[in-house]
């Protein structure tokens, strides 16, 4: 393996997807995105591919018989996320790699690639901001809503396990951070 991994995690809407997409905007980084596979329903504007390989639970349950992740979980009832080890093996000879995972897969992963790898736990200011953060995006139901802020509030007490946290309060201070963090990394 050539490349180095940067592995960013954070409750749902905490900014990780928006600091992902930073650092794949600078180009001397030489970052390329990780498409995870997934069962959950596609968003408005996501693409197939590009956002998320989108498989059936029973395509998904197929590649788990057939060893095909890295690591994957079952995050909600039914709705799986998962690394497909032929996403790695095509990116990582030549270009550094950034995953956008949740925790069990940040952790799974940093296993995986060991010293090559960098975790970074992306922390809401508080739960009462991630829980306006989910209401702004209009897309999850109370139910949803509920369901994600509990599970936030035990990913965020995993957060020491990672290598570098950054609060996100201030956006743009939050991406001079995660570039100044991932440019270390790389450089050593």
């Amino acid at each position: 393996m050539a490349g180095k991994v940067i592995i960013l995690c954070a409750p749902s809407g905490s900014g990780k997807t928006t600091l992902a997409k930073h650092l794949l905007s600078i180009k001397e980084l030489n970052l390329r995105f990780s498409v995870s596979a997934t069962t959950r329903k596609r968003r408005d504007g996501e693409t197939d591919g590009l956002d998320y390989n989108f498989l059936s639970i029973d395509e998904f349950k197929n590649r788990i018989h057939n060893n095909e992740f890295v690591e994957y979980e079952e995050v909600y009832y039914n709705i799986f996320y998962g690394t497909l080890k032929s996403e790695i093996e095509s990116l990582i000879t030549n270009h550094n790699i950034i995953f956008d995972v949740d925790v069990v897969g940040a952790l799974s992963l940093k296993q995986y690639f060991s010293s090559k790898s960098l975790t970074v736990f992306i922390n809401p200011p508080s739960i009462g901001e991630l829980e306006n953060r989910l209401r702004r995006r209009k897309n999850n139901s109370e139910e949803d809503l509920k369901e994600r802020l509990d599970k936030a509030e035990k990913e965020m007490e995993m957060k020491d396990k990672f290598d570098q946290i950054i609060i996100n309060k201030d956006l743009n201070i939050s991406k001079d951070e995660i570039l100044s963090v991932v440019k270390g990394f790389l450089n050593k």
